[in-house]
């Protein structure tokens, strides 16, 4: 090599200038990308992008797998291939074979983009990527290092293939997130869900329902394929992508919407392969809709579906096998609400109106007993028409969301202690003028209006309940169109009113019942306690809402309408007269002042702060965290089980799981384990953030309970109706270890 003193002045010149280019191109001049970080590899560095290894943890730690990933950052216009690459290209090729302490690998692949370029169909990624990798380690704990080539190909509008040398090191001991684990887990998230049921069993409520194959043109196949979503397609943003034995191919798909809009049909061509041949395989379908995406294999079968349906599906009448199961789960939901807590002060009422009326005709009976079911359904109709004009305008709706608004808490409260009263005797309740001289003649004194009623108001006593099958129905229907929605809340309103349809068919069940007589007054006190009870756990309810000394405002005008009208009951005198105008005013000013308070002053709900305190000693070992759904993946990726809890104070079967599971014994031990995250979500108030979490679930009402873990980043969905076996299994399922799940 020449000594540098004998170089000429131009030479030097040319030297030092080549050695700046060299270094402002590598800081300035080369492709866009992260710097390297703590658990991150080098870059492998090319005109066309940059490429490296990434890992969610420092160090090894003690965890059987190690989430890690593959990075690229392209230059614009440049992409690499997906698994299945389509029309030319092949996919990232890893070569592991100079890695110590590596058992095994496996790479996941986020749901690509299609790139058309001269008629040719790619699919790929640009931009950036990252790659997820599992990794297990032959012998837990002790140090890995994962090292090898990668062969990717590159393209543009011409294609440049590259073999880069790329390691990463995780020493041994205790492991920390990285700054990369964040970026594992957005593209770990953007992985098709793996199927595996209906739609409204895959997180995002995405499914590929069925396929058929028949001959096609040119000698090849056409796939008919079906597909359904708990929430309208988007039908700017669907792709179906179809995998099947070597040797095959697949042209890119036509869809078609359904009148329904959460069903879709897709018609695939292809070759490659005689249909006869095709129906002996087993497909992969990736069924991309926008964020979301579900992988699924199905072997096509012979069926050939009508506009709209899924072969297969059982179709009767235009509406499939799905529809009637759900009206089925309706009215069983419905039938079940009586049970509830939420409907009890209701039904008492009722039960006054049975022993009143033990001595009346059959007649009469049957009238009262329609009277009240004909309240049920009606409500639940207009209930329906609700939701389809507040869905229609794009907002948000789900089951019991009205407890969420102060009025509507205040109006109910003012009607509780209506119907306290009248059940204590200080005033009987009757329509006005000619039109109540009208209702009592044709009915006699009870009235069917009051029926009608009582009818009408289980109906809103009801809605803050979700009982076993209703949420499934619900989710059902507000994912679906109008039609859906009025079919599944009237089948609600039939279970809900089954009982008093029954008494009405067969009347002479009331003579069962006890004779009226002074027995009665006593009844009546406490019935009327068990609605005062109800008002005061609305008023609650209300406080979170509008804060406390506007709710005492609220309690004060309701309990004062009802001393006027106790006081025109005992001074038959000049206050008889305005007792009812000014016992009217304050119950319109309780309802209205919700709407003068400051709704601000209740401040921010408090993680862990819905229901009531945790006065128990398994409740006081749980530290509740504020819902965050974009920590979920990160809990997960550290090793953590997950447990979320939508709840709200309005929200009585909430209220019974928290109280009877989760605070209670082997549940609230495994909740409070250091692993564990509890994570409360409270829609006592409205929420965007967790009205959209719920619908990704397909879901529209609470109780919404769900496991995540480390064998169940997508979480494990809990009965409405918590059970300790049932959590415990699905914490067992979700990774949890079962040493903790002590039973």
């Amino acid at each position: 090599m020449r000594n540098w003193k004998s170089l000429s002045i131009p030479a030097l010149l040319l030297v030092v200038t080549g050695l700046l280019v060299g270094v402002l191109s590598g800081a300035l001049g080369g492709p866009a990308r992260a710097q390297t970080l703590s658990g991150a590899g080098p870059w492998f560095d090319t005109d066309q992008g940059s490429v490296r290894l990434i890992s969610a943890v420092d160090s090894v730690g003690t965890g059987q797998a190690l989430k890690l990933g593959l990075q690229f950052q392209l230059e614009p216009g440049w992409k690499i291939y997906w698994r299945s690459p389509g029309d030319a290209g092949f996919p990232p090729r890893p070569d592991w074979q100079e890695s110590r302490n590596v058992a095994a690998t496996e790479i996941s692949w986020p749901a690509p983009k299609r790139f058309t370029i001269f008629d040719v169909e790619t699919l790929g990624y640009s931009d950036q990527i990252v790659l997820p990798l599992s990794l297990t380690p032959e012998v837990p704990g002790q140090p890995v290092r994962l090292a090898g080539t990668v062969t990717y190909l590159t393209c543009e509008e011409v294609c440049i293939p590259h073999d880069a040398a790329l390691s990463i090191e995780l020493p041994a001991g205790p492991s920390a997130v990285t700054p990369s684990a964040y970026l594992i887990d957005r593209y770990r998230a953007a992985v098709p869900v793996k199927q595996s049921g209906s739609a409204r069993d895959v997180p995002g409520g995405l499914a590929v329902q069925s396929a058929s194959v028949g001959p096609g043109p040119q000698d090849g196949f056409t796939l008919t394929v079906a597909a359904g979503s708990t929430v309208p397609f988007d039908d700017g943003q669907m792709e179906l992508l179809v995998e099947g034995p070597a040797g095959t191919w697949f042209n890119k798909a036509d869809v078609s919407i359904a009148d329904d809009p959460g069903r879709a049909q897709f018609t695939v061509t292809g070759g490659g392969a005689d249909p006869a041949a095709l129906r002996t395989h087993a497909l992969t379908f990736t069924l991309i809709d926008g964020a979301r995406a579900v992988e699924a294999s199905l072997r096509p079968g012979t069926a050939s579906p009508g506009p709209g349906l899924s072969p297969g599906s059982g179709a009767v009448g235009g509406l499939d096998q799905t529809f009637w199961t759900i009206i089925g789960f309706a009215l069983l939901g419905g039938l079940i609400l009586n049970l509830m807590p939420c409907v009890l002060p209701v039904l008492s009422l009722k039960l006054m109106g049975v022993v009143a009326k033990s001595g009346d005709a059959r007649g009469q009976v049957r009238l009262g007993f329609l009277a009240s079911s004909a309240g049920i359904i009606l409500s639940f109709m207009l209930l329906a028409g609700a939701a389809i004009g507040v869905k229609a305008a794009g907002l948000s709706v789900g089951w019991g969301i009205q407890f969420q608004q102060p009025v509507f808490l205040a109006f109910m409260i003012a009607l509780l202690v209506l119907f306290t009263c009248n059940l204590l005797g200080l005033f009987d309740f009757r329509l006005p003028g000619s039109l109540g001289d009208r209702a009592a003649g044709a009915a006699g004194r009870s009235g069917y209006f009051g029926d009608f009623l009582t009818g009408a108001f289980a109906t809103l006593l009801a809605t803050p309940c979700s009982a076993p099958f209703l949420g499934t129905a619900v989710g059902f229907a507000l994912s679906h169109g109008p039609f859906e929605i009025l079919a599944v809340f009237t089948a609600l309103g039939l279970g809900l009113a089954a009982p008093y349809l029954a008494v009405a068919l067969f009347p002479q069940a009331i003579a069962l019942m006890p004779k009226p007589g002074p027995w009665m007054a006593w009844l009546k006190r406490i019935l009327a306690l068990a609605l005062l009870g109800t008002a005061l756990w609305l008023l609650s309810v209300l406080q979170v809402t509008i804060g406390t000394q506007s709710t005492v405002a609220v309690g004060l005008l309701a309990g004062l309408a009802a001393v006027v009208l106790g006081a025109k009951k005992v001074q038959e005198r000049r206050l008889a007269r305005f007792a009812w105008p000014l016992s009217a005013m304050l119950a319109a000013l309780t309802v209205v002042y919700p709407l003068l308070a400051n709704q601000g002053s209740a401040g921010p709900i408090a993680a862990g702060s819905s229901g009531g305190g945790e006065d128990t000693s398994s409740a006081q070992q749980i530290e509740w965290v504020a819902f965050d759904p974009s920590a979920i993946a990160d809990h997960v990726a550290d090793g953590r089980s997950v447990f979320v809890d939508v709840t709200a104070d309005w929200c009585v079967t909430c209220q019974w799981n928290k109280k009877t599971v989760m605070e209670q014994g082997s549940v609230a031990a495994w909740i409070g384990k250091a692993d564990v995250v509890a994570m409360r979500a409270d829609w006592t108030r409205p929420d965007k953030a967790i009205a959209d979490y719920l619908a990704s679930y397909g879901r529209y009402g609470i109780p919404f309970n769900i496991i995540y873990g480390p064998e169940a980043p997508g979480g494990i969905v809990l009965p409405e109706l918590l059970r300790a076996e049932a959590v415990l299994d699905a914490a067992t399922e979700a990774g949890g270890k079962p040493s903790l799940a002590q039973r």
